[in-house]
């Protein structure tokens, strides 16, 4: 093929379509990647020092890139900054504590339920309530009801639903700030989030998360978990609406699932990966079927 030839079909239209929907796909990837490298890195720091890193150094990325101090803000806005920082750290550290004991497909799973909630909070159609039946399915499959090599940590589980629940909350107060720079509030936010999570992360690994080839592994975590999905999904929101956005990146617990087999060979039972599509299925039904204002389509 000529190079002429090869410009031409990725300037064409059908390309046009599918490069934002590769974007987007991309960041799943990377994201779902870079979390399952994290956790190779809890033997040695543990769940608390590999947040310290994703979010602190993410911080120290965002703010050299988008120089929030640049942004003034009201008395009003820096509480919502600061709300919004402060349940994001929350958020990464239960979600990382969370996979300690249960496999990342799991818990992203399990942490879905906190968007999917609030995107069925003003529930009105039947097609909702099939949704809410299809997720709380899901979730009953994975309850560690009657033991066995399947059932899941319920210190675990009840972690990543916490995630979920500030993910919600992450939603909330992020909304609340869409009239500011969305780089410099997030830049700004994520600072505030390392103040939460790099002390936990200093108390349970102290000096060891000076260690320079920790500290390279650390910022390959910040890099693919947060830098490059970020920015693949910024430039996937540019051209795809924002209720197709979010029901493509309903798949994220598979593809976590998928990534977590292939880096940490966490192998999952038929049972539990019916809860994911379960999971995926109401996720999807929810945000194809509820008003655009409702749809969260941010990502932690």
């Amino acid at each position: 093929m000529t190079t002429m030839a090869l410009k031409s079909r990725l300037t064409s239209p059908l390309m046009g379509r599918l490069i934002p929907y590769a974007a987007l796909f991309a960041g799943m990837a990377t994201l779902a990647c870079g979390t399952s490298f994290a956790k190779t890195l809890f033997p040695m720091v543990g769940a608390q020092g590999v947040s310290a890193y994703r979010v602190g150094l993410s911080a120290l990325l965002l703010v050299l890139v988008f120089r929030p101090w640049r942004a003034r803000l009201n008395r009003q806005d820096l509480i919502g900054v600061a709300l919004y920082g402060a349940v994001m750290g929350a958020m990464n550290l239960s979600f990382y504590m969370s996979l300690r004991t249960i496999p990342l497909g799991l818990a992203i799973a399990i942490e879905f339920m906190g968007p999917l909630s609030l995107a069925l909070i003003h529930s009105r159609k039947p097609v909702h309530f099939a949704c809410i039946g299809f997720a709380v399915a899901g979730l009953a499959l994975l309850l560690p009801l009657g033991g066995g090599a399947g059932a899941l940590d319920p210190g675990g589980m009840a972690l990543a639903a916490l995630a979920g629940v500030f993910w919600a909350l992450y939603i909330v107060f992020g909304k609340r700030l869409s009239h500011l720079h969305p780089g410099q509030t997030v830049a700004t936010g994520m600072s505030v989030a390392a103040l939460v999570v790099v002390p936990f992360g200093l108390v349970h690994a102290g000096a060891a998360l000076l260690n320079p080839a920790l500290l390279l592994a650390g910022a390959a975590v910040a890099l693919f978990s947060s830098a490059l999905p970020y920015t693949f999904e910024m430039f996937a929101m540019r051209s795809i609406p924002k209720r197709t956005f979010g029901v493509v990146l309903s798949a994220e617990p598979a593809v976590g699932a998928l990534a977590a087999l292939a880096i940490l060979h966490e192998h999952l039972t038929a049972q539990q990966w019916l809860a994911i599509a379960f999971i995926v299925v109401a996720s999807v039904g929810a945000i194809a079927t509820t008003r655009p204002e409702r749809i969260p389509t941010e990502t932690p």
